[in-house]
């Protein structure tokens, strides 16, 4: 693939993520519908999760857009600890695994200094994992991803 189509293909990634958040599930034969909203902060969360996941399945990415991903929607003081995190743990601090999960899911936990999010990652028929990850309400920015949230240390 050439850089130019490289760059178009990362483009529109970026815009899709930027825009839109899965915000409801069709039932069998229903229209299914796709509407987000970029100033609510659960949106974010399942937009960053959504454009990661794909671009983290990419078998010709070359990482440079989960790396744009994480610069846009991660508070860079946490992108070191997450760094420092995926060097001790030998995996993906977003996903806090080795492989791509097959689907996700995000959910609004709420608090009221700062959201809180569940994002439940499914890997297998069967086999699910749940995160907490913390955003600002001020910057928007991601500031934690754990088993707890921030309120739960």
């Amino acid at each position: 693939m050439s850089s130019k189509t490289r760059a178009v293909l990362t483009a529109g990634v970026l815009a899709v993520a930027l825009g839109l958040g899965v915000t409801a599930q069709a039932s069998a034969g229903a229209p299914r519908s796709v509407a987000g909203n970029p100033a609510d902060n659960i949106t974010r969360i399942a937009d960053f999760y959504g454009a990661y996941i794909d671009a983290e399945s990419d078998p010709d990415g070359s990482g440079n857009l989960s790396t744009a991903l994480r610069a846009y929607y991660i508070d860079p003081t946490y992108l070191k600890k997450l760094a420092a995190w995926e060097d001790r743990e030998h995996a993906d601090g977003v996903l806090r695994a080795q492989n791509t999960p097959l689907k996700w899911k995000v959910t609004d936990k709420g608090t009221a200094k700062y959201t809180e999010a569940v994002v439940t990652l499914t890997w297998s028929r069967n086999t699910t994992t749940k995160l907490v990850v913390d955003m600002t309400r001020s910057t928007h920015k991601i500031i934690h991803i754990g088993t707890t949230g921030l309120g739960g240390k």
